[in-house]
C-alpha cells in the first residue's frame, strides 16, 4: 500500500485522518421506495453464496457481490482508490491487520449505532479487531486462535509428552533435535506477531491524540530472548515456511510442530498430504503452567467503507453473514473460516473427526482456545510497512546473521521515524 501523507488527529484523532477523505460525513439515508441497494467487494470463496442467501431471505436490502483481488494483491488499492474518487461500494472484506490503517486513512464508516447491540453475539478478541476507541466500523467474520500442531507419530516414537508450557516445548526441541528432527520452522510477519499477542506484548495502542509504539517492549523481548534460544540451540529447521521444502519436513516427520492459528488444519492438510493420520493438535503452550491465554493469527471483517448511503442496511448483511448457521456453515466448507460468533463454534462442520488428524475433533482444541485469545491488541496505522521492517531482521535472526533483540529495536525505530514522516504523533 501507497504511503499516505496524514495530518495528527487523535483517537478522534490519532486514527481518523483528514486527507480527501476528511470532508466526508455520514451520508444521510435517502427516502427510496423498494429495497436498499449495498454493493459488496470481497474475495473469499463462499461469500457470494452468502449473499445469494441474504438476498433470499429478506426483501429490503439487496446485496450485489462483486469479486475483488486478494487485498495484498490490489483489492486493498482498488478499495482506497474507490473511496476517494467517492464511487466506494458500501461494504469491503479487510483483514484485521489492514481495518486499523483503514481506518487512519479515514476510509470506513463508523456504524456502532447499529453495531454495538450485537457486540455480544462475538469473541471479545474479534470485537476488539473491528473496534477502535468507540466506533466500530465492521462486522468480524472469522478469526485465527493458536494452538499447538504437533506429529503425534513422532512424539510417540520418541516418547516425547504433549508440551504445555514453552520451557516443555524447549525440552522436546532438545529430544527431537537428538533424533536428528527439527522442532520447528521459523515465523515471520503475522505469524509471529501471533506469539507476541499471547505473551500480551502488544506493538501499538493510542495514546490520547497520539500513537505509542511499543514492538521492543520488555514482554516482546522476553519473546524474541525465547526463539533466539532454540535458534542457538539448532532446533529450528532451515526450511522457510510457506516454502515447498516446509511441506515436505511436515510430511515426512523432519519438522515434529508448527504453532500456528486454526486454518493451519487446513494447510496441512492441502499441502501436507504424507501426514496424515499423523498429526494431532493440543492448546498452545504457555509461559506459566496453568495460564492459558492465547494468541491469534489472521481473520478478517466485513467492513462498512465511507460513503456508504445506508450504513444500516450494510450492517444488516454483515451481521447476517458472521452469525447465520446455514451460511456460515457454507463459508467452513468453501473457505474453512472459523466464526467469529460464539454460538458458531459449535456447527456440525466444527464437531466431526479428522481423519488426517487420527479421528481427533481438532476444533474442539480451537473452541476452547477462541475465548482466550488475549484482548488489548491493535494493529498499527500503516503494517504491510512495519511487517516489512520485522521480516527483514527475523529473516537475519532466523538464519544466525543477526540477533532477533535486534530485529524489534530496528523495527521499533524505522515504524516511529516512518509514522512521524506521515505527520503522526507517536510516543515510545
Amino acid at each position: 500500500m501507497k504511503k499516505t501523507v496524514m495530518r495528527t488527529v487523535g483517537i478522534t484523532g490519532a486514527i481518523g485522518i483528514g486527507l480527501a477523505l476528511a470532508g466526508c460525513s455520514t451520508p444521510a439515508q435517502s427516502e427510496q421506495s423498494g429495497p436498499s441497494e449495498v454493493t459488496f467487494w470481497g474475495w473469499a470463496p463462499g461469500y457470494a453464496e452468502a449473499v445469494d442467501a441474504y438476498n433470499a431471505a429478506q426483501d429490503d436490502v439487496v446485496v450485489t457481490y462483486e469479486e475483488v483481488a486478494p487485498g495484498a494483491k490490489g483489492g486493498y488499492d482498488k478499495m482506497l482508490n474507490a473511496v476517494t474518487a467517492g464511487n466506494a461500494p458500501c461494504l469491503a472484506q479487510v483483514g484485521y491487520e489492514t481495518l486499523t490503517s483503514f481506518a487512519a486513512q479515514g476510509a470506513l464508516e463508523d456504524v456502532s449505532e447499529f453495531a454495538n447491540a450485537d457486540e455480544g453475539e462475538f469473541t471479545p478478541a474479534t470485537w476488539s479487531a473491528v473496534s477502535i476507541g468507540d466506533a466500530v466500523y465492521g462486522a468480524p467474520v472469522d478469526q485465527g486462535p493458536m494452538a499447538l500442531f504437533y506429529d503425534k507419530a513422532v512424539f510417540d516414537e520418541l516418547g516425547i509428552a504433549v508440551p504445555t508450557t514453552w520451557a516443555e516445548y524447549q525440552a522436546a526441541g532438545e529430544k527431537l533435535k537428538a533424533a536428528g528432527k527439527s522442532l520447528s520452522a521459523s515465523y515471520l510477519n503475522y505469524d509471529y506477531a501471533g506469539f507476541d499477542w499471547q505473551a500480551e506484548a502488544p506493538w501499538f495502542s493510542v495514546d490520547g491524540d497520539s500513537w505509542k509504539v511499543s514492538i521492543d517492549s520488555p514482554e516482546g523481548q522476553k519473546v524474541a530472548d525465547y526463539w533466539q534460544g532454540l535458534t542457538d540451540a539448532g532446533y529450528i529447521s532451515p526450511a522457510p515456511m510457506w516454502d515447498q521444502s516446509w511441506y515436505t519436513g511436515l510430511g515426512d516427520g523432519s519438522i515434529a510442530t508448527h504453532v500456528g492459528a486454526v486454518w493451519i488444519a487446513g494447510v496441512l492438510k492441502g499441502s501436507a498430504p504424507d501426514g496424515a493420520g499423523k498429526w494431532a493438535v493440543a492448546p498452545m503452550p504457555q509461559w506459566e503452567a496453568g495460564d492459558d491465554k492465547v494468541g491469534n493469527v489472521g481473520g478478517s471483517a466485513t467492513a462498512v467503507l465511507k460513503g456508504c448511503d445506508d450504513p444500516a442496511a450494510a450492517w444488516d448483511f454483515a451481521h447476517f453473514m458472521s452469525t447465520d448457521a446455514d451460511t456460515f456453515s457454507g463459508l467452513v466448507e468453501s473457505a474453512a473460516l472459523y466464526p467469529a460468533a460464539t454460538e458458531l463454534l459449535s456447527l456440525p462442520a466444527l464437531t466431526e473427526p479428522d481423519p488426517y488428524f487420527g479421528d481427533q475433533v481438532i476444533f474442539d482444541v480451537f473452541a476452547e482456545a477462541s475465548p482466550n485469545v488475549t484482548t488489548g491488541w491493535t494493529w498499527g496505522p500503516n503494517m504491510p510497512e512495519t511487517v516489512g521492517f520485522l521480516d527483514d531482521g527475523l529473516g537475519k535472526a532466523w538464519s544466525a546473521q543477526g540477533a532477533f533483540a535486534d530485529a524489534l529495536t530496528s523495527t521499533q525505530q524505522q515504524t516511529v521515524d516512518a509514522l512521524e514522516a506521515q505527520g503522526l504523533s507517536v510516543t515510545e
